[in-house]
């Protein structure tokens, strides 16, 4: 019936298969308008689900020809978008599922059935972000107590697999691990290498309650699934499992479409399905009914020509591409590819650029579907007749794409042409990713960085104190520290571990250097944290993974670690050696971010590399080294052994790949998914339709979004006499708003969780935490990197002004909502910059924060704040806090009309009787609503009610 009124019934089509089971679906191409296939590719998935989720409501056929006129409506006309599906990962997904639980209870509260309250979009959530590396190189020292109380019960607790916590190595020295561990394959829990199962152990006792919750969610609503941990990172498993190309559902078929609550969603879009990061607070929405909301993007046409370097890994490939992205100002624009060097790159070189995409602030970086990804999906056991379908059907909708024919090239909003012969292998850093240094200029650099003032390039070090030597003692040897030492190497999962091709370069790398009689020093914080078991498996298959092992990079577990300032703590005579030479000690790692004291607070100088160059640096223990001209050691003759010596060619890494890559290991993969963990699978939960909250918990709390919830919609008056929380300059990111890693010991966070007993060790981190709003409040602008003008040094303070106190910044608020002050922050140039995380709008909401002032925002935290309620103003052009000689100390009043719109200016008087505009930068009309209702969840919550 409900086909029968569809607007757009008429372009219904059917498939047929050799198989002869007819599938229906939706073909744009029955439009007989000529400008569909002049549409770039990812426009086109956009405009085939407004035309099948068109309901005149959400959809309507308006949205329909607005996408169909993109070449003239792009950048202008706002669309809607409704994916096929949601992904969550654990950090960022349980507030969502929490806020959702406790949606429930309000609407129960009112007499409405909390039954209805679940997600209409289909929701995968994958738990990998909760794994801490508590061992590594399997030396298993004194083990933290993960649990409550006085520590005894909690490490006595029965788990399956659990081994021993007396032992005290895997293998003999430097992670030589005995037999029947790290080097046979993973099939069977007993033969993985200690180090992980102990990770893993701690992982799933530390993090029980959360655990619970999630399996509480997977039986309680329905279309919401749960990829228990150990499984891989959330990047991983979406596309080793989840992803379809094509979706089918109630006779149709259709493009799969994905939003995550992760900005690395975007590496999904290697493989031909459009995805990209959304925040919590847009993916609830998602997950509740509504499309997406954006503007229609511009798309640059992304041109590869020429060939890849032989020494040029994916990463290369990755950052060089990402330089010219950058130069070109795309952000918030797609970036599809094409031209004949396309063809070069795998589909697994697909996705690790895909994933780069936040970096140069584009939305998406998409490959259309073609022959290399359909060869992909063979080799990943796709069935023949899924296949089939998918090829047939990408073909009939003009979904598929032949890269040698330039007569099927769309039009772009422009052009930028990339030579990938110019490309050669590099890092990034020491502090941003977008800082990208030639490996043949990295010594040259770093003691540039030495010399230069502090900032994103430099660390001021006088330069008689450069050539500084610092002796110390580790397990009864004597090493020496200078600058650029390197101290902490991680191969993580967020980035690489898609690509076989990358890590097995990295594990032939390591073969060839401990054939050759070199070795990485035993101080170095090694670790290998892999996306999922199949890249253990092809590691181990290959035979290379026991001598990463030998070099110290042991399988660690799987999920995020390193990346998220999960890192163990560096050994105590290391971090004292930093100190005494006041050292730019360094950090190497596979991953996509790496600001300044992220991985570790003394770590200042910090590298993104290939996995291959992570290994060769933790092998020099420097990065002030030049690998044409110096050795990477001597060998037990003592001759020297140069990079060129131990690099495999490309010929080499491709025969390893095509005989251990193959389909047995993504079968093993869906068994393991499928068959959970015994952990995961024997553990209790209630079942009921509403969350029985314990109030004991320090982990899951009801939030109070919906304390005061009711039918009718209260409009939000005028800010008067708001005081400034924080004054901030610019680049102010989300890790600085609300990090994710460690809570300090001496932090407004730290005092709560030892009110309700728990010792430092009992912490956890900010991550895990995310289901608790007292810890995530207490937590926000809790970063160590804060630089806030109202107290002039860098950290977790700011200054109360009436008592011209310096406090914790939740005390201060505290005091400002008890004395009844409305708060606003002063800021500068891309405030919100990136990860996604609600909580860095969700924490600003519940500590008073009623307004945000900058002179420009990052796009999806801006949409945050507007989903939380809090009122994104930009200053006028030319304008900011020091032109207008604001100090932050003036109270500042803010008009505000009863009838909002889109971009309306509006005036603020300050105390000292200064006055100055603002733009409120709400995009359209929902925006405005949002912004009226006091946040997206409370109007969701508001449409059940009415």
């Amino acid at each position: 019936e409900a086909l029968l009124t569809h607007p757009f019934n008429h372009l219904i089509d059917t498939l047929q298969t050799e198989k002869n089971k007819a599938k229906k679906y939706f073909n744009p191409q029955k439009l007989g308008d000529p400008k569909y296939e002049r549409l770039p590719f990812s426009i086109r998935v956009l405009l085939e689900a407004a035309i099948r989720k068109c309901d005149g409501f959400y959809v309507k056929q308006e949205d329909v020809q607005n996408i169909l006129n993109w070449e003239k409506l792009q950048n202008e006309a706002e669309i809607p978008f409704s994916p096929a599906r949601v992904l969550l990962q654990d950090f960022t997904g349980i507030p969502a599922l929490v806020d959702l639980a406790a949606m429930r209870d309000a609407v129960a509260k009112n007499g409405i059935d909390p039954n209805l309250i679940n997600p209409k979009c289909p929701t995968d959530l994958i738990v990998d972000h909760s794994l801490q590396i508590d061992f590594s190189k399997c030396a298993i020292q004194n083990a933290p107590n993960p649990g409550g109380g006085d520590g005894h019960g909690a490490t006595q607790r029965s788990v399956p697999g659990r081994l021993s916590s007396r032992s005290s190595q895997c293998g003999s020295s430097r992670g030589g691990c005995s037999k029947g561990s790290c080097s046979d394959a993973p099939s069977s829990s007993k033969q993985r290498c200690f180090t992980a199962l102990k990770n893993q152990e701690m992982e799933l006792i530390r993090n029980k309650e959360r655990l619970q919750f999630f399996k509480w969610c997977s039986k309680a609503f329905k279309n919401v699934s749960v990829v228990p941990p150990d499984i891989g990172s959330v990047h991983q498993v979406n596309l080793e499992y989840l992803s379809r190309v094509v979706q089918e559902s109630e006779g149709f078929v259709f493009p799969d479409s994905v939003v995550g609550t992760d900005s690395h969603t975007t590496m999904i879009n290697g493989l031909g399905i459009l995805g990209w990061g959304v925040g919590g607070i847009e993916s609830e929405a998602v997950m509740l009914g509504q499309p997406v909301s954006l503007t229609l993007p511009q798309v640059v046409g992304c041109k590869l020509v020429g060939s890849i370097s032989t020494l040029a890994t994916s990463i290369d490939i990755v950052l060089g591409i990402t330089k010219h992205l950058r130069q070109a100002g795309i952000s918030g624009k797609f970036v599809e590819f094409f031209g004949p060097g396309v063809s070069q790159l795998s589909a697994a070189d697909r996705t690790t650029i895909a994933n780069m995409c936040p970096e140069y602030n584009a939305t998406v970086s998409f490959f259309p579907v073609d022959e290399t990804t359909l060869k992909h999906f063979k080799q990943t056991n796709f069935a023949e007749e899924k296949l089939e379908v998918m090829e047939s059907y990408l073909k009939a909708v003009k979904l598929f794409r032949s890269s040698d024919d330039q007569a099927e090239d769309p039009h772009y909003s422009e052009v930028i042409e990339v030579n990938l012969n110019s490309i050669m292998p590099s890092v990034s850093g020491p502090k941003r990713p977008q800082d990208r240094v030639p490996v043949t200029c990295m010594k040259e650099d770093f003691l540039s960085c030495l010399n230069e003032k502090v900032g994103f390039k430099g660390f001021h070090i006088p330069r008689e104190k450069q050539g500084i030597l610092v002796p110390f003692q580790h397990e009864g040897t004597e090493y020496t520290l200078s600058h650029g030492s390197v101290v902490i190497a991680a191969v993580i999962s967020c980035t690489n571990n898609c690509n076989p091709s990358v890590m097995l370069t990295a594990g032939l790398l390591a073969k060839k250097a401990k054939e050759a009689g070199l070795t990485v020093k035993p101080y170095i914080r090694t670790s290998l944290a892999p996306g999922s078991g199949m890249v253990t498996h092809y590691l181990n298959a290959s035979g290379v993974l026991p001598y990463l092992s030998q070099l110290g990079f042991e399988v660690i577990g799987y999920g995020c670690a390193t990346c998220v300032g999960n890192t163990a703590p560096l050994p105590e005579s290391v971090v004292d050696a930093i100190k005494e030479g006041d050292l730019v000690a360094c950090g190497v790692l596979s991953g996509s971010r790496h600001f300044e004291g992220r991985l570790c607070d003394c770590v200042r100088a910090n590298y993104l590399a290939s996995p291959p160059l992570v290994v060769a640096y933790a092998i020099a223990g420097t990065v002030g080294i030049d690998f044409e001209k110096e050795p990477l050691g001597l060998n037990a003759e003592g001759k020297e052994v140069f990079l060129k010596d131990v690099w495999p060619s490309k010929e080499e890494v491709q025969d390893v790949e095509e005989h251990t890559v193959v389909a047995s290991i993504f079968r093993a993969l869906r068994s393991r998914i499928q068959k959970g963990s015994p952990f995961w699978n024997n553990m209790d939960v209630p079942d009921s339709v509403l969350f029985p909250w314990d109030p004991k918990s320090t982990y899951i709390r009801c939030p109070p979004f919906f304390s005061k919830l009711s039918k009718e919609v209260s409009v939000p008056g005028s800010i008067d006499n708001a005081h400034a929380l924080l004054f901030l300059g610019n680049k102010v990111t989300t890790d600085h708003i609300s990090p994710a890693g460690s809570i300090a010991r001496i932090s407004a966070a730290a005092k709560y969780l030892q009110s309700k007993r728990l010792t430092p060790r009992e912490f956890n981190s900010y991550g895990a935490r995310r289901g608790n709003d007292a810890v995530m409040t207490r937590g926000t602008f809790a970063s160590i990197k804060l630089q806030n003008r109202l107290i002039g040094k860098t950290g977790p303070k700011t200054l109360h002004v009436p008592s011209g106190q310096m406090l914790d910044v939740f005390e201060a608020a505290e005091r400002y909502q008890r004395d009844g002050f409305p708060l606003i922050i002063l800021a500068g140039k891309e405030y919100g910059s990136g990860s996604s995380r609600d909580w860095a709008a969700k924490g600003p909401y519940l500590l008073g924060v009623r307004a945000v002032i900058a002179e420009s925002f990052e796009k999806m935290h801006k949409n945050h704040l507007v989903g939380m309620g809090i009122a994104p103003l930009q200053f006028l052009p030319g304008q900011n806090a020091d032109s207008l000689e604001l100090s932050g100390k003036e109270r500042f009043s803010i008009s505000l009309p009863e009838e909002l719109t889109p971009q309306q200016e509006l005036t603020v008087l300050t105390s000292t009787g200064k006055s100055f505009s603002v733009v409120t930068l709400f995009e359209n009309e929902m925006d405005v609503a949002f912004y009226r209702h006091g946040g997206l969840l409370k109007y969701v919550a508001r449409s059940m009610l009415q």
